[in-house]
């Protein structure tokens, strides 16, 4: 199989072609002003040049749903609809916080904790185990030095841009905070394929992205 994977849930907006579980190519940017609309469909075509395929060839997207910025998340959505609809090939759709808790899965972690900021003290977060399966449900969690005290005894990893807010204050000895890693395309091609294997699609016309807090729109 042949897919397009699409993750724009943060600042880094990333495009990634993989075949039968091999990258292709990856394009992507962390841009601190979120110049996903006018980078993304670029970084699609010169990820197609460096892959050395073309759009037809595609069995299938994939996009990253969230939790994440908004705008982010809606460009990556339509995007991924547009292709979808335009090729006739499925849509299907990983959530921000497990594509972050692929880049620390067998590292002798006991749990993986992925933070993306959801501004002030708050992150959009959830827990998993050391080999990448969520145990605990997603939720935006306000940050103070009890957080996550029930894991003091663990080996744990916070991985994603919360981590920098968060090291400040968590009252954790055996905690991890690996910088400057962020949800990327590359990290979305295991789990896709599997949904794909299982054909867990997405309805292509209703599929919205997964917010979880509210949406305000502002001026």
């Amino acid at each position: 199989m042949t897919l397009l994977h699409l993750e724009t849930s943060t600042k880094n907006c990333s495009v990634a072609f993989s075949k039968n579980g091999e990258i292709l190519c990856l394009c992507e940017e962390y841009d601190e002003k979120y110049g996903h609309s006018e980078k993304l469909h670029q970084f699609v075509n010169w990820a197609l040049e460096g892959a050395e395929i073309e759009l037809k060839d595609i069995d299938g997207v994939c996009v990253s749903k969230g939790p994440g910025s908004f705008t982010g998340l809606r460009i990556g959505v339509s995007a991924a609809k547009g292709f979808c609809f335009g090729l006739d090939v499925p849509l299907l759709s990983l959530n921000s916080l497990e594509i972050l808790a692929q880049t620390q899965i067998n590292k002798d972690y006991d749990l993986i904790i992925p933070m993306i900021d959801a501004r002030r003290m708050e992150v959009y977060t959830a827990v998993f185990d050391g080999k990448g399966n969520q145990i605990s449900e997603i939720e935006a969690k306000v940050l103070d030095e009890n957080s996550f005290a029930e894991f003091k005894d663990r080996k744990v990893v916070f991985v994603g841009d919360g981590v920098e807010k968060s090291k400040a204050i968590l009252q954790l000895p055996n905690a991890d905070f690996p910088e400057g890693i962020h949800p990327s395309a590359k990290n979305m091609m295991n789990l896709a394929e599997e949904k794909f294997s299982h054909q867990d699609f997405e309805d292509v016309a209703y599929f919205e992205p997964f917010y979880l807090k509210e949406f305000r729109a502002g001026k």
